[in-house]
């Protein structure tokens, strides 16, 4: 089992490579979570998250995900799994799938129905209980802002004081409750791991004294994230703009200059093609695989940042 140390670093949420009939291509997996876990500064991977396509996946393929992954990381860093469901007894069975899959943590994403109706704080507390009774580590998944699944800045306190939960993985997209959500969790439990999952904007959400960052975007450039991280911990803002530099093309070739999106995944699946991290860039439908202009542009990006293989 982790310790609360294996949430400070950087944690990637792994893309989950396909065939070219759209099957999980396992071998590709296995290569992927390898190559992760030799890099620097990365503490644990993670599953089954949006850039891993989660939404296209069947719950027994995101138990076998996790299962591949945490097979192969075996005695080298833990493996967390999401879990992304709609009801409580739902969120159970998938928990356990994940335990007996080899996951040593869960990734905790809010119910989508929230997204529409809203949530009571109750609601919050019942269903990481639930979801706590398989044992792991609970990582609190945090929604932008503008979500009705956005976690009020008391709900976040409160998260803090749940003793299953183990990390933040904060994502506001709003840089003022972002401050304030920080604040809140600190001062209600200090010991609590808090990381970034701003992909868009990493270095400005890094210098607010978080501890690391769980991001899709390391599974595409883990090492010039980690390099990034060392800097800002180490208060070398010159040397951490000069790799941010160094990002932004990337980030602004992926994510298009918004938020993650299937899309998004896809492009940066062709990222990673391009620079020889995986072997194929295929996605399940119903998202789509970029455009040729948007191909250009990976390229280009791709090629400035000295990573260009195809």
């Amino acid at each position: 089992m982790p310790t609360i140390a294996n949430y400070r670093g950087i944690i990637p949420a792994i893309a989950c490579p396909f065939t070219e009939n759209h099957r999980i291509d396992e071998p590709a997996l296995r290569r992927l979570a390898g190559w992760l876990a030799e890099q620097r500064g990365i503490v644990a991977v993670m599953t089954n998250g949006h850039t891993g396509e989660v939404f296209s996946l069947q719950p027994h393929e995101r138990a076998e995900v996790t299962r591949i992954v945490a097979d192969e990381l075996r005695g080298r860093i833990p493996v967390i799994s999401s879990i992304v469901c709609e009801g409580i007894e739902d969120a159970k069975v998938h928990a356990r799938m994940a335990k007996e899959a080899g996951a040593s943590g869960l990734d905790v994403m809010p119910p989508h129905h929230w997204l529409r109706f809203g949530y009571r704080p109750d609601h919050v507390r019942h269903y990481f209980d639930a979801i706590a009774e398989s044992g792991l580590d609970l990582i609190a998944h945090v929604y932008p802002a503008w979500t009705r699944a956005s976690y009020s800045t008391a709900v976040m306190a409160d998260l803090a004081r749940h003793p299953a939960v183990a990390a933040f993985k904060v994502g506001q997209r709003d840089m003022n409750k972002y401050a304030a959500d920080i604040a809140a969790v600190r001062a209600a439990n200090p010991a609590k791991a808090i990381l970034t999952c701003h992909d868009e904007y990493l270095l400005a959400s890094m210098v607010q004294g978080v501890d690391g960052a769980l991001v899709g975007f390391a599974t595409f450039i883990p090492n010039l994230i980690a390099d990034l991280w060392e800097a800002v911990k180490a208060g070398d803002l010159k040397r951490a703009m000069a790799i941010q530099a160094v990002i932004t093309p990337l980030k602004d070739a992926v994510y298009g200059g918004g938020e993650p999106t299937g899309e998004a995944h896809a492009r940066m699946k062709a990222g990673m093609w391009l620079a020889g991290v995986i072997d194929s860039p295929t996605v399940r439908p119903p998202t789509e695989a970029p455009t040729e202009a948007e191909m250009a542009t990976l390229r280009a990006a791709v090629t400035q940042a000295g990573l260009l293989k195809r």
